[in-house]
């Protein structure tokens, strides 16, 4: 199992040394009513080849992708994993978006459907979708629930609503705004920290502040405020969720890269840094952020993390990246 993940992790390494800087094109298509492209162009070719997303290794009868796990869960092999899914479906809305094809569109309101049809439905928490594995890394043995993944659904969702007019999606997709205002404690996706509140990608015990995730959520807040820009929940959690992020960058840069979380938990390395692959989201992220809401910061801290991406600091990261992943059980 040693070799298995040291192989795993090689390989991640080598891949994330040859791919591009640039991950993600990035959509004009930030404001208005009218949900066209996502904020990050993702192209289906290259995600159903798994080559932006690793994980997806199959797909069901509708098209659905499901995901290998991750390389230390042991008690499951494949999971429907909604995160991934909600990628997929963005990607095939944009092959929609060009083909404008019958055939495009009923492949796209699979995936709506699916987020229909399995969202847990709860009076206090709203609509959850959850990820039925447990997450090693964070001491979670699952299942969880995620602000990435409520993010993802409110993104397949509204834009199902807005090709059919059927309410009962959008309805469904007000409910996913539920868990942004409750704590993980009490089966949220909120952690409220002494910078704000952070919208957790991976829910634990304590707070794991995970940045990329958190970003992505708010893109599916920010779907729900052009759609419905009467609704102040939406407003007051992308508003709150922005400033968190603000408050956390500073601390989110090591001087020579970024870190990938800020979980501060006994078990979990004080330094976890992102990879490669990660360190070059912050930036596609925060490029995006800079232009949806014209704050300085954003692009202050895109270009300080862009500096920073050389194979020298890239060597320095990998070092503190072994150290990590040793303690949390990946290698």
């Amino acid at each position: 199992m040693r070799i298995k993940k040291t192989f795993f992790m090689l390989n991640k390494f080598i891949r994330d040394i040859r791919s591009s800087k640039i991950i993600y094109e990035l959509s004009d298509e930030l404001f208005g009513k009218e949900l066209g492209e996502y904020y990050f162009i993702f192209k289906e070719e290259r995600i159903s080849a798994g080559k932006d997303q690793a994980l997806i290794n199959k797909f069901d009868e509708n098209g659905i992708p499901i995901n290998k796990t991750y390389i230390d869960v042991t008690d499951k092999e494949y999971v429907y994993f909604p995160i991934s899914i909600g990628q997929m479906g963005l990607s095939i809305f944009h092959t929609y978006l060009k083909t404008k094809s019958e055939e495009d569109k009923n492949r796209f309101m699979k995936f709506v459907d699916w987020f229909y049809n399995n969202a847990e439905i709860d009076e206090k928490l709203g609509a959850r979708w959850m990820t039925d594995i447990a997450l090693p890394q964070y001491q979670n043995p699952g299942p969880w629930q995620s602000a990435f993944s409520q993010g993802r659904a409110i993104n397949i969702l509204l834009r199902g609503y807005q090709l059919t007019g059927e309410n009962k999606y959008a309805d469904l997709a007000e409910k996913a705004l539920i868990s942004f205002t409750i704590p993980v404690s009490e089966g949220g996706v909120t952690s409220f920290t002494k910078w704000g509140p952070v919208y957790e990608e991976y829910t634990a015990e304590v707070p794991t502040v995970v940045l990329n995730g958190m970003i992505f959520a708010l893109c599916g807040i920010y779907d729900f405020m052009r759609v419905f820009p009467e609704n102040m929940m939406a407003k007051k959690i992308f508003d709150d969720g922005i400033q968190t992020i603000i408050n956390i960058l500073p601390e989110f840069d090591l001087g020579f890269w970024s870190r990938y979380n800020l979980c501060s938990a006994e078990w979990h390395p004080k330094i976890d840094p992102a990879t490669i692959g990660y360190q070059r989201l912050h930036v596609n992220q925060l490029q995006m952020l800079h232009l949806l809401t014209k704050d300085d910061i954003f692009r202050e801290y895109t270009d300080i993390f862009r500096k920073q991406d050389s194979l020298f600091n890239a060597l320095r990261m990998y070092f503190l990246k072994y150290k990590s992943l040793k303690i949390i059980g990946r290698l």
